[in-house]
């Protein structure tokens, strides 16, 4: 089958705290998303779409996957205001024949190629599948004045990553329905489960981590520099 990635490269790091966007800040001698990119080269998808900031589009092409020599890079495209909006334009870029999409924020850098295969073939076998790790801690419910309404059982709950991959027909029709009745989500996942698909949970790795603050950048270092994830 066919299987393609989207990845949103949208962000403009106002989370971090810092000029440059996270998604390009160098770690171990290469820009965030390259690491990214790389591992879904190695995990022989047949094609990556990229949404990046509409600014960017020459600078990416050029500076990160000329540069860098990502050859599995089939478009560069403009990305939305939103997450979301940037994963649609990705997803209107697919080429003709496209069975599995898999969606992966660019800057999880540490998931590895066995884990995309993973759930690219659940998503073949299941028509939706995620990754994701269960939650260690005690869950509290608590209202807006910060007093704890309840206890969720944790042994019900999931902490949900990417790559989250989905039959072609499958992610399309969520997002068309989505986009008819204006509807916004956090992750594709949700989504689908509105057009009540089933979604098949992948075990996946606590250090599959999206970055997102400085703590996170230096947690990054860490790991690369030792080569704890390969």
């Amino acid at each position: 089958m066919k299987a393609v990635a989207v990845i949103p490269a949208g962000g403009r790091g106002r989370r971090m705290g810092a000029d440059t966007p996270k998604q390009y800040i160098v770690i171990a001698g290469k820009p965030l998303m390259v690491h990214t990119l790389q591992k879904f080269a190695a995990a022989g998808v047949d094609g990556i779409i990229l949404a990046v900031p509409s600014g960017d589009v020459g600078f990416v092409k050029n500076d990160i996957i000329g540069k860098y020599g990502i050859e599995k890079v089939a478009a560069v495209v403009p990305g939305g205001k939103e997450r979301q909006d940037s994963v649609r334009a990705g997803l209107e870029a697919l080429p003709e024949g496209t069975d599995i999409v898999a969606v992966h924020d660019a800057v999880r850098p540490f998931v590895s190629p066995g884990l995309i295969r993973n759930v690219i073939e659940q998503a073949a076998a299941f028509s939706a599948a995620v990754l994701g790790v269960p939650v260690k801690d005690t869950v509290k419910r608590v209202t807006r004045d910060n007093i704890i309404s309840g206890t969720l059982d944790r042994n019900e709950l999931w902490l949900t990553q990417t790559p989250q991959a989905f039959r072609a027909g499958v992610i399309l029709e969520a997002f068309r329905r989505a986009y008819e009745e204006g509807f916004y989500a956090t992750d594709e996942a949700a989504l689908v489960e509105r057009i009540g698909v089933k979604i098949r949970m992948v075990p996946g790795t606590y250090e599959n981590i999206k970055i997102t603050t400085a703590d996170d950048i230096r947690y990054a270092e860490f790991m690369m520099e030792r080569e704890v994830v390969k």
